[in-house]
């Protein structure tokens, strides 16, 4: 690429992020149409990191730090979480924007370079995470950030650079892969060894090395920071989540993800891709992509949402790998190289719902009508800038089992016994819509009945369901330990002094798991409980250690 063509991509992308920035941030504050449990599993583990607590360390999540690092810092600085939110992803997105150029410069045809730089600075800016639903989501920011760091790596390691910048390339490269480890580990096991190996097959020996250097450097300097146990904790959290059953895959079983009606035809553009790169003579190329597609697959499948964005890739590879293609012609009297170009077609037009729904979410917010939104946290001070809308955060809307309690519906002779804890049975019934406004009632009430103080200080609550985020709404502390999404164990509930009980929880599968274990630990006696508030949405118990 040409140094003119390098400044047209660089004020390209320069005026993307001021577009999609500037336009996210018009209305002040982050304004949110779906995904209110994930938005306070989020609010949690930022605060927590803003008061200098460490992710693994100081309590359980299988996301690594960088995830939130960044909203974290502003938050610390004095922003509202809202603003943290959408000046955090600003942020990465002028930091990714010279990486961008370099790769583009020294890899691929303006127009490629164009796409790719289009593709990078709308995963970074995004306000939904992807699929087509029209709403505005923080849900999953990270597998965006994740994303741009995979596809960077991937181009720069399948795609020979065109001038000597193996030192440099090794840096990116390795600093590429340390975002992907200390964002989500999915993204480093899925990616890692084909990246290794593209690197290996196009002589770039010279960036593996720096590369190596780059990543060890990073490990040492968190080790210095964190101490070894951060990497043990780190660990501790991945193989907790991997080995429960809560929430170890968030979707679509891995056989639906390669073949179901909604991904076969995903499925089949990427296998096609490797055949027309292989027939012409893109040996290197169509091998590392072979090398990628389980990785592909098992992202996908560990994503909520199942949503295939590495056809992204795919075309962006595709389109610069085409220039090494021959004009073969197989024996399906097909040219190679056209297959090559028509297979980058079909693999973004599978994606492009995705795609356009990520590029004009930042359109979306700025265009909503926000009289109809409220504060999450309707005491939050200046965190009051992250809204979602009125009616799914104050109408209360829950699903009960009516066959065996309404007169003329027979029980249904295969569900499950209902969930017992501390002798109590628990109503079939979850909360599906107004969880901030149930969680702030009940935090509300904890604090007026005086249970949220003790002679220590606060003190934390452990609940009985998949979420805690009760802390956020009042006086109470978080749990030293705790997990603010349930994976499964107790996490925090040594440090707990107080159990909640919901009548009407969000996950029943993942109270009636909490119950064994809660009414394990009281016939063992390892703790007692004894109520002490009690309402027709929850029950409180006081704990004590044995």
């Amino acid at each position: 690429m040409t140094h003119q063509n390098t400044a047209v991509l660089t004020v390209f992308c320069a005026i993307l992020i001021v577009l999609l920035g500037g336009v996210s941030a018009l209305q002040g504050g982050l304004f949110i149409g779906k995904h209110e449990g994930d938005t306070l599993h989020l609010m949690q583990i930022v605060f927590r990191m803003a008061e200098g607590q460490t992710p693994h360390l100081d309590f359980m999540t299988p996301i690594g730090a960088l995830a939130f690092w960044p909203i974290a810092v502003l938050v610390k600085a004095g922003l509202g979480i809202g603003m943290a939110i959408i000046w955090a992803q600003i942020a990465a997105a002028v930091i990714f924007l010279p990486v961008v150029i370099w790769v583009a410069r020294t890899r691929l045809s303006p127009g490629v370079g164009a796409l790719f730089g289009l593709i990078i600075m709308v995963l970074l800016l995004a306000l939904v995470h992807g699929e087509a639903q029209r709403s505005v989501s923080i849900s999953m920011h990270y597998n965006r950030l994740a994303w741009a760091a995979a596809f960077v790596a991937v181009v720069m390691a399948v795609v020979p650079s065109q001038r000597p910048s193996g030192t440099l390339d090794g840096v990116i490269m390795g600093a590429m892969i340390c975002i992907m480890a200390m964002i989500k580990m999915t993204y480093f096991v899925s990616f890692a060894v084909p990246i290794l190996v593209a690197m290996i097959l196009t002589k770039q020996t010279r960036a593996i090395f720096v590369a190596a250097i780059t990543g060890l450097a990073v490990v040492a300097v968190i080790t210095v920071m964190e101490g070894v146990g951060y990497w043990v904790a780190y660990a501790g959290d991945l193989l907790a989540v991997a080995g429960s059953d809560v929430r170890a895959a968030p979707g679509e079983p891995l056989a639906a993800i390669m073949g179901a009606p909604a991904y076969l035809g995903g499925s089949l553009a990427v296998f096609l891709s490797v055949i027309f790169l292989r027939q012409a003579g893109v040996a290197v190329g169509g091998l590392v992509l072979l090398l990628l597609i389980p990785g592909f697959f098992y992202v996908t499948y560990q994503n909520f949402g199942n949503d295939p964005q590495w056809l992204l890739l795919v075309t962006v590879v595709l389109l610069a790998l085409r220039g090494q293609a021959a004009d073969t012609i197989n024996r399906f009297g097909i040219n190679a190289r056209d297959g090559i170009l028509t297979m980058a077609c079909v693999s973004f037009a599978l994606t492009a719902p995705s795609f356009f729904n990520l590029a004009y979410s930042p359109f979306r917010h700025a265009a909503t009508d926000t009289s109809d939104y409220v504060p999450i946290l309707p005491r939050g001070g200046v965190h009051s800038d992250l809204y979602a809308a009125n009616l799914r955060v104050n109408r209360v809307d829950g699903r009960i089992a009516m066959d065996g309690a309404v007169e003329g519906l027979t029980a249904f002779e295969d569900r499950e016994d209902p969930v017992e804890i501390f002798g109590e049975i628990i109503p079939r019934c979850t909360i599906e819509l107004g969880l901030p406004h149930v969680m702030d009632v009940i935090a509300s009430d904890i604090d007026a009945a005086g249970l949220s103080q003790g002679p220590g200080g606060p003190r934390s609550m452990f609940a009985a369901d998949i979420f805690s985020s009760y802390w956020l709404f009042g006086d109470l502390a978080p749990m030293a330990g705790g997990a603010p999404w349930y994976y499964g164990g107790a996490p925090g509930l040594k440090d707990a002094e107080l159990i909640l009980v919901p009548l009407c929880p969000v996950a029943q599968d993942v109270q009636g798991e909490i119950a064994e274990i809660l009414n394990g630990l009281v016939e063992a006696d390892k703790i007692t409980v004894r109520e002490v508030l009690r309402t027709e949405l929850y029950v409180v118990y006081e704990k004590t250690d044995l």
